[in-house]
Formats: structure tokens, C-alpha cells, sequence
């Protein structure tokens, strides 16, 4: 389809790039992450991956297809969490030298591999890293239980801090997950950023009859705040399902009531219809952005969660409840309201309001973003995208 002419001066053609490779902090589960590392290789199939660690059971079969290229520590992968300190050494051995265009995937270090002069990085950034900036004083009270570990482990946080901060100077462009995101990376780095809502596959989720209970799927982590949800629908006698499983799981259990199941972790399928037969989903933390948000509103199925975060940019025009604080009060009121909204709430309009965060939308917008930095996945990539609507999000953080 050609390009309209109007009294506009059109871009600059953009440039496509011969060679791309495609940088994941690491490979060892299939979570929002990886999903957007999917989307990113079906728009440059012929990218190859580089990452710190890497299980390729874990993975889906459109990632094994790829040429992926492992760090030096991945075998000792099982112990990921524990090098940290030698991630940004690992990160900076990969030879980038030959590509075009680095697409770093941020959530743990991605960002901090080194590139020629002439090479173009954009790092797409789920979050700056939490255990090192804004969860850090959290991290540090859980894991380091005595005065001794936590006085070792703040020279080492320091070094990693400075060089996550030193590393944001070698991205071109960043691209957030989410506006809170977007707020976080200036903050944190000082960087302007665009946003792009990771993609979601909306179409694979259905809607049918509520059986009753309400849905938190969740890693079992401090921070998702699990906890007073567990306490609440103990006491209150509610049905709730909680799919996912971590290191809280024994905490959790210990808390909880004959009415509290525990999936654990669950197959696809088995999760959709999950989200399909509840009442509504719980979202009990402040999420970076909450895919599992937008899979219950795809499902017809509101949401209930605390007003922070990206929970604050996808429930909107009356898809469900926000509450304030993470407490069991401030839900117990959320579940009230509920109850006198519950049957004002269509499934279609829940529906519609998750495709705004579909595969096809993250495919358009991220699209769009390369057109802009002078980017193109081909010439016909140029073409469709130039037949879009602008792109709307803002190219600096607000505040």
C-alpha cells in the first residue's frame, strides 16, 4: 500500500539492518520476558540470541530454533541468582562486533554488553533491575539475615549499581514495558524512553460461566504480596485459587484455610481455563506492568488489585476494582464493591479492553519505534507501519 502524500515532509528511509542479535539477561522459564523475546524474533527471525544463562526445555520451540549463544557461567546455572556479581564480566565477553542492530531485553543485566561505534542498540527495559534499586533495601532484609551478610553485600550492590547506571550509556533508545516503567528508567538513569505494552495473546484466551472463586496467579515471592490476600480469604471463607509456586509457597500455606487451593504451577491450557471459570483475578502487588491482568480481562473476567504501578494503566473504564494500599482492609472494601458491580461488568467490554495489549498492537507500536530511530525489519515492515496512526506514547517521562 503506497504512502499517502500530505504537506508533511516525510522521514528519512530508515535503514534495514544485515545482521541483529537479540540479548535476554537469561533463559530459564517462559514468563512476560520471554514472551516479548518471541515477538521480537518473529519481527527479525534471522536474529540470533545472546544470553547469560540458558535451559532449553524451559523455552518454547520458537526459541530453540534460534542460534543462541550462552555466557561463560551457564554451567552453573542452577546457582544463577547467586552470580550476580559476575554477570556485568559475562554480559561484556560477548563478541557483537559483526551486527547491525542489539535488541537488549532488561529485566535482570542485558543492556550492559559492549558495541561498536556503528552498531545500533535499542534495549527494550521490563523494569531497571529491582534487587538493585528499588526493592533493594527489601532484598537486603530477606536474604541477608545477619549484620555480617549485609555488611558484605553492600560494597557489592554499590559496584553493581554503578556499573547498571554506567551501562545505560551505551543504549541508543530505550523502550519501556509500561508508563511506571518509563518513570522508573528516568529516574533510575536519567534516560527518556518510549512506551510499548508488552504483547499479550489475547485470542488464545475464552470466557465461560463463573464457578465461584476468585484467581491470583503469581510467583510466590515477598514483594507479589500474597500474604494478606492468603490472611483475608482465610478469614472471610471466600474460594480463591492461587496458580504459580517460589519460596513463599510453605509461608503461604501455613496462613492459609480449606477454601485457599494451590495450583502450583499450571499448564497453559489449564491456566486459561482457570482465568475462564473465576469470579474475578486478584492482584495483590505493584506490578512493572501485570500480564496476568490483561490474560483475565482477555478471559471476560475483571480485576481486583492495588491502584500502583501498571495495575493503574490496564484497569481502566470500569474493567475493575483498585484499591489503595496493600492490606487486608483496603481488599475486604475492593471485594465489597465488587459484589454491588459484579453484574455491571460485560465480558465484551473486558475483552475489548485487553486487545489494546495484543500481540498485534506490541508488533505495530515496536515497529514504529525502530521507524523512528531509523530502523526498518524490511521494506515492506516500512510500508505497513507508515500506514498506521502515529504513535502516541510520550518520548520523555512525566512527571
Amino acid at each position: 500500500m503506497p504512502i499517502k502524500k500530505s504537506g508533511m515532509k516525510p522521514p528519512p528511509l530508515p535503514t534495514e539492518p544485515k545482521r541483529v542479535a537479540l540479548v535476554h539477561y537469561w533463559l530459564l522459564g517462559t514468563r512476560g520476558g520471554e514472551k516479548v523475546l518471541e515477538a521480537l524474533c518473529r519481527i527479525f527471525p534471522n536474529a540470533d540470541i545472546f544470553t547469560l544463562f540458558y535451559d532449553p526445555d524451559s523455552v518454547s520451540p520458537l526459541i530453540r530454533s534460534k542460534n543462541v549463544t550462552v555466557s561463560s557461567l551457564n554451567p552453573l546455572r542452577r546457582f544463577y541468582r547467586g552470580l550476580l556479581p559476575l554477570m556485568p564480566m559475562a554480559l561484556e565477553s560477548f563478541d557483537l562486533r559483526g551486527y547491525d542492530l542489539v535488541l537488549s531485553s532488561e529485566s535482570g543485566p542485558a543492556k550492559g554488553v559492549i558495541t561498536s561505534a556503528a552498531t545500533k542498540h535499542v534495549c527494550y527495559c521490563h523494569t531497571p533491575m529491582r534487587y538493585l534499586w528499588e526493592l533493594y533495601p527489601a532484598y537486603r532484609e530477606e536474604f541477608c539475615r545477619t549484620a555480617l551478610t549485609r555488611a558484605l553485600i553492600a560494597p557489592v550492590a554499590n559496584y553493581l549499581r554503578t556499573w547498571d547506571y554506567a551501562s545505560a550509556a551505551r543504549v541508543d533508545r530505550f523502550v519501556a514495558n509500561s508508563r511506571n516503567v518509563q518513570r522508573r528508567v528516568w529516574k533510575t538513569y536519567r534516560r527518556k524512553s518510549r512506551v510499548v505494552y508488552p504483547p499479550v495473546a489475547v485470542e488464545s484466551f475464552h470466557h465461560a460461566s463463573s464457578e465461584g472463586y476468585f484467581l491470583a496467579v503469581s510467583e510466590m515471592v515477598p514483594y507479589k504480596r500474597l500474604d494478606y490476600v492468603v490472611r483475608l480469604f482465610a478469614r472471610n471463607g471466600r474460594k480463591l485459587k492461587i496458580a504459580g509456586d517460589g519460596p513463599g509457597y510453605r509461608d503461604l500455606k501455613r496462613l492459609a484455610a480449606r477454601n485457599i487451593e494451590f495450583c502450583g504451577r499450571v499448564p497453559d491450557a489449564e491456566l486459561r481455563d482457570l482465568y475462564a471459570r473465576s469470579a474475578a483475578f486478584i492482584m495483590p502487588g505493584e506490578e512493572d506492568f501485570g500480564i496476568t491482568m490483561v490474560e483475565s480481562l482477555a478471559s471476560g473476567k475483571p480485576v481486583i488489585a492495588l491502584g500502583r504501578g501498571g495495575a493503574a494503566e490496564v484497569v481502566t473504564d470500569g474493567c475493575g476494582v483498585l484499591y489503595p494500599e496493600p492490606s487486608e482492609l483496603a481488599l475486604d472494601y475492593a471485594l465489597k464493591i465488587f459484589d454491588r458491580s459484579a453484574n455491571l461488568l460485560s465480558p465484551a467490554q473486558l475483552r475489548s479492553r485487553a486487545m489494546a495489549f495484543s500481540s498485534m498492537a506490541f508488533d505495530r507500536n515496536f515497529r514504529a519505534v525502530l521507524r523512528r530511530a531509523s530502523i526498518s525489519t524490511s521494506s515492506e515492515a516500512l510500508t505497513a507501519a507508515a500506514s498506521h496512526k502515529p504513535y502516541a506514547a510520550q518520548d520523555a517521562c512525566t512527571a
